[in-house]
């Protein structure tokens, strides 16, 4: 049987206030995985951006990679805004999606 996809936006960042990266994905458990396993290289494994702290469900895919346009220019602090407008405490997310808490050596002060 195939999984249902369902197309969303994601903000992942490497510590309160530190480097942010925007992402697209229509399976965001799958995506975040990939992102906290290194499984792809690129800016996330560089800069050990594996913390979830804000995702939006869309009902298509144009509509998310449009949000995500939209997000990226952004100035830097509206999207802090953003983040914290939910997410206050910059929690991480991904475990209330029932991935496993990141290990304390995996998250990174970005303060």
């Amino acid at each position: 049987m195939r999984q249902e996809r369902q197309p969303c936006v994601y903000i992942l960042v490497n510590g309160a206030y530190g480097t942010l990266y925007i992402g697209v994905t229509s399976d965001l458990i799958a995506r975040v995985w990939q992102h906290r396993t290194d499984a792809v290289p690129g800016f996330t494994s560089r800069y050990r951006v594996k913390t979830l702290v804000r995702y939006e469900l869309l009902a298509t895919m144009d509509e998310a990679i449009a949000r995500e346009k939209q997000l990226k220019r952004w100035h830097r602090r509206w999207k802090i805004n953003l983040i914290e407008s939910d997410n206050p405490d910059w929690h991480d997310l991904a475990p209330g999606l029932g991935l496993p808490p990141l290990a304390p050596h995996q998250m990174r002060d970005g303060s």
